[in-house]
């Protein structure tokens, strides 16, 4: 549980997709980032532009900003690894964003024990996502439901203090008829 923990905090939304980074994906593999792009090159009629695209600078500048902050907020060991190996990247490079069908896909052309074991914790990981996502949107189905619901309820107390208001005036006006001083002969 706590490496699909892990490969979660990987998981970024990027143009409405969930993806995983090159350099992510070479650390949990146990490989180098250029032996993983060159096998995606070697490989590429595998991966259409729905499963990998290239970050835009300013995408790359926003995640690395991301990325930084929140690595330095949990401080833990493997963290710092991957910060660290960024830190050597070349800035003018982007990374490849990859999505869960082509994080699928790397498990064909990495046949290492470890990238196999990993990829199967990836799918995992992107699998939870998606139940967390889908629960999400049932509470908010929920909770609009709830809203829906007690507007109609204010709108019926509404009518029953309107009710209760006018009972109370009939009330105090008929006590008022009743204890009229009476005019007239008396007994």
């Amino acid at each position: 549980m706590q490496v699909i923990q892990c490969i979660q905090n990987r998981i970024y939304e990027i143009r409405g997709e969930r993806v995983m980074l090159d350099f992510d994906l070479a650390a949990l593999y146990e490989v180098a980032t250029k032996v993983l792009n060159q096998a995606v090159k070697r490989n590429i009629k595998r991966f259409p532009k729905d499963f990998m695209f290239r970050l835009t600078l300013t995408e790359w500048q926003s995640i690395r900003s991301q990325t930084v902050t929140a690595y330095e907020s949990k401080n833990s060991l493997g963290s710092q690894n991957v910060t660290a190996s960024q830190s050597r990247r070349n800035t003018g490079i982007t990374p490849y964003a990859f999505t869960e069908q082509g994080v699928a896909m790397l498990s064909g052309i990495l046949n290492s024990d470890k990238a196999i074991s990993m990829n199967i914790a990836i799918m995992r990981a992107f699998v939870e996502v998606r139940k967390v996502l889908l629960q999400q949107s049932d509470i908010r189905e929920q909770l609009k439901l709830i809203k829906e619901r007690l507007g109609e309820h204010d709108a019926q107390l509404n009518q029953i203090y309107d009710a209760m208001e006018n009972l109370l005036d009939e009330k105090a006006a008929q006590r008022k008829w009743d204890e009229r001083e009476r005019i007239g002969f008396k007994k």
